[in-house]
């Protein structure tokens, strides 16, 4: 099975320029946790409530001054819509996170894959599950924020 037959295509995205008060807001009506940095389609980073407080809060800045690029995550770990959902699974387990944005062979953001995907909606539960127990397991810095 593929990627993009479990993935969710409706990711929703911030521009880089986006005050870090902008993307909380975002964060608190959708209730996630995570958000792509999009500048246009071009995935360049990863913001999680996590970045917010530890780059953002903790060093002093503003929220409604700072901005999204300021204190993102970048280097993002993703995988492409046609690599097998076995592909996701490792890539999960070997960086410990539980999400990850799906791109297109463009380098295009197209979706998102969790490890609620892979365990429910025809994924494979026993991927699923081995994959959980990698994440769970104490480890060192993470990639990006689960």
């Amino acid at each position: 099975m593929r990627i993009k037959d479990l993935m969710s295509s409706d990711v929703e995205v911030i521009r880089p320029e986006a005050t870090v008060a902008e993307a909380s807001e975002l964060m608190t009506t959708l209730d996630i946790g995570v958000l792509p940095i999009c500048d246009g389609g071009r995935l360049i980073g990863i913001l999680t409530d996590r970045d917010i407080v530890v780059r953002g809060t903790a060093d002093g800045f503003h929220p409604e001054t700072m901005s999204a690029r300021e204190v993102m995550t970048p280097g993002v770990v993703y995988c492409f819509e046609d690599q097998e959902v076995t592909e996701a699974g490792r890539i999960m387990k070997e960086k410990q996170i539980r999400r990850l944005p799906v791109l297109n062979r463009e380098k295009q953001l197209v979706g998102s894959i969790s490890l609620g995907d892979l365990a429910g909606g025809g994924g494979d539960k026993k991927l699923a599950g081995e994959t959980l127990q990698e994440i769970s397991e104490p480890g060192g810095p993470k990639q990006q924020a689960r």
